[in-house]
């Protein structure tokens, strides 16, 4: 089989397509043909040498769409569509930028949505942290208010469309004034320009505070997005956009407001017991996203051999949604 990997630590230049031996699927597994894949942060960070030892006998990715080749459970069945994100993809395990991968069957969702592989494969990363973050951190409701700083990241996107369509109203913000109309076509119901502190012109918009924040930008603005909140207000950080995810001197009681919930949400809980995926709403997304009830947040899709040219635009962040990789097996 093909596979991504990355040779030494580096830029999309160390990315290479190797031909790799076909993993064998151990018990609790199963085994799957890659059809597409999505690219995420998390990658450039492991491909820059962020996380530490590079390990090339393992393709990179989190997450991936495809069908099911093997599962010695027979909890799925041959030829299932499904998707599957986390639990240990690239670091113990191929990732999602090879043909066929083996992975933790608790990380595997099947698919009963005629949604095609590339459309498919842009939900699974965002959309399942999103959930998370949103339905079992956040605890939204429909007619409440949120905040989503950082929003024209994949994962922003993901929580602007995801929060429309369960009846929020929403709030995005953004560093450029070019990603205005972006945000509205896909349902914002304000956009602010960021430049680290929108709390004041969030609490011109709502002056009592809004109800929930979504912080995809993390340490540098998250206290900034506290201060937007209503009184029992809440926010979780879900993105380290803006950096370290380290607050210099934080003051409980300077810092953070009286009522206020601060929490983190990451996304390695994914296919734990605490988060199984086959609670999550990702079929009833794949749907939406097939009729065109969803926003499709896809944003530029490449083929296999093209992983480095995907791999460049990634690092420069121009791509304003999400960029999906097509396997040669399609």
């Amino acid at each position: 089989m093909k596979a991504i990997i990355a040779t030494q630590a580096g830029g999309p230049e160390v990315l290479e397509i190797r031909e790799m031996s076909e993993p064998v699927t151990a018990q609790g597994e199963v085994k799957i043909r890659v059809k597409a894949f999505g690219l995420n942060k998390a990658e450039t960070y492991y491909r820059n040498g962020a996380f530490g030892t590079i390990n090339p006998e393992f393709s990179l990715g989190i997450e991936a769409a495809g069908v099911v080749l093997e599962d010695p459970s027979n909890t799925f069945r041959i030829g299932d569509k499904v998707v599957t994100a986390m639990g240990g993809m690239m670091f113990a395990r191929h990732g999602g930028y090879a043909e066929i991968i083996t992975v933790n069957k608790s990380n595997v969702q099947v698919i009963n949505s005629d949604v095609d592989f590339v459309l498919l494969a842009a939900l699974p990363q965002a959309y399942l942290t999103v959930w998370g973050a949103l339905d079992r951190t956040l605890n939204i409701r429909t007619g409440e208010t949120l905040l989503i700083r950082g929003a024209t990241s994949s994962l922003g996107l993901a929580g602007l469309t995801y929060a429309k369509a369960r009846g929020l109203s929403v709030i995005a913000t953004t560093r450029q004034e070019s990603n205005v109309e972006r945000l509205k076509s896909l349902g914002a119901d304000h956009v602010l320009i960021d430049d680290g502190e929108v709390s004041a012109a969030v609490r011109t918009l709502y002056p009592k505070g809004v109800d929930k924040a979504l912080e995809v930008v993390g340490a540098s603005t998250v206290i900034d997005s506290m201060k937007a909140l209503r009184p029992w207000g809440e926010v979780t950080v879900v993105g380290l956009l803006g950096g370290a995810p380290v607050i210099e001197s934080f003051g409980l009681m300077s810092d953070l407001p009286s009522s206020i919930k601060l929490s983190f949400f990451q996304s390695g809980m994914l296919g734990s017991e605490a988060l199984p995926l086959n609670a999550s709403p990702l079929n009833w997304i794949a749907e939406q996203v097939a009729q065109g009830s969803m926003p499709n947040i896809t944003s530029e899709v490449f083929d296999f051999d093209d992983i480095r040219q995907a791999h460049t635009l990634m690092d420069e962040n121009k791509a304003i949604g999400k960029i999906v990789v097509k396997t040669n097996s399609n």
